[in-house]
């Protein structure tokens, strides 16, 4: 059983400035819940209750989230308002938040080293919390991705076809299909044009990785602006037939973008606000 999860949050957010100027854009909330804290019981669900955070400056405001507020916790104690906390009472007890700090902006590859230390050698998930991943009524996307690695003993990719005129936003893969919504990749491309693109098959925020995984980031060159490039190093792991992609059941919402986050918060509002969790 995999029984850890790693969370890069140490980007910038410009696409949301002037509103992550001062606040993670990891803490924009979906309705009345953080965008972390979906990730978060996301990755419990799947019984990755060990959560390591890779954190950047002006981070901290995610730390103290899964951190008691004494003060506040006082404030509100036997009043109808502490039923709110509910929530996130039930995430702090259950889940175990380390973290430690990325130093540089270099690429998905490099926040994943930077966390290795959490780690440890052992497989992993990795949950960008940009993506918003909802299967109402059924099990979470990692906690099937999960499920899959039991069988299968090798990293694993969220995939999503996207339309073909989008695939140069994101890592798209190709390969054998092998039924249950699986595909033994055989090539991964970063952001290819639609002409070059081996399929519309897109990559997202959901990933479980071996320990190999990390040797092969490691020993990978960086790509431009000093980046460790995480697709050049599945790239090699899917040559060696190691790397499978996977079509999960549910929804993603691109909460990186505004109107992706507005269509997800009109989404939840619609579906899970209010309603017994």
């Amino acid at each position: 059983m995999i029984g850890k999860c790693l969370f890069p949050v140490a980007g910038y957010g410009t696409r949301f400035l002037p509103a992550t100027k001062s606040m993670p854009k990891e803490m924009l909330p979906i309705v009345n819940k953080p965008l972390v804290q979906y990730g978060v019981e996301e990755a419990i669900e799947a019984g990755m209750s060990n959560c390591a955070l890779v954190t950047g400056r002006g981070k901290r405001a995610i730390a103290d989230h899964f951190d008691i507020s004494y003060e506040l916790e006082h404030q509100i104690a036997g009043s109808s308002k502490e039923e709110y906390l509910s929530g996130i009472r039930d995430v702090i007890d259950r889940g175990v938040f380390t973290m430690v700090r990325q130093r540089e902006m270099l690429g998905l590859g490099h926040a994943i080293l930077t966390g290795e230390p959490l780690i440890g050698d052992q497989p992993f998930g990795v949950v960008l919390s940009d993506d918003l991943c909802l299967n109402k009524g059924g099990p979470g996307v990692l906690a099937q991705m999960a499920a899959l690695y039991v069988e299968h003993q090798c990293s694993i990719v969220a995939v999503q076809e996207v339309p073909r005129e989008e695939v140069d936003k994101y890592g798209v893969v190709a390969g054998a299909k092998e039924g249950g919504g699986l595909t033994r990749v055989s090539e991964m491309v970063e952001k290819p044009s639609p002409e070059e693109a081996p399929s519309n098959l897109a990559v997202i925020g959901r990933y479980i990785l071996t320990p190999g995984s990390l040797d092969t980031i490691r020993s990978t060159p960086p790509g431009k602006n000093g980046d460790v490039p995480r697709t050049d190093a599945l790239q090699t792991r899917a040559q060696e037939g190691r790397v499978l992609a996977y079509q999960f059941k549910g929804l993603r919402f691109d909460c990186g973008s505004v109107p992706g986050f507005v269509d997800a918060t009109q989404y939840v509002f619609d579906h899970y606000y209010g309603q017994p969790e």
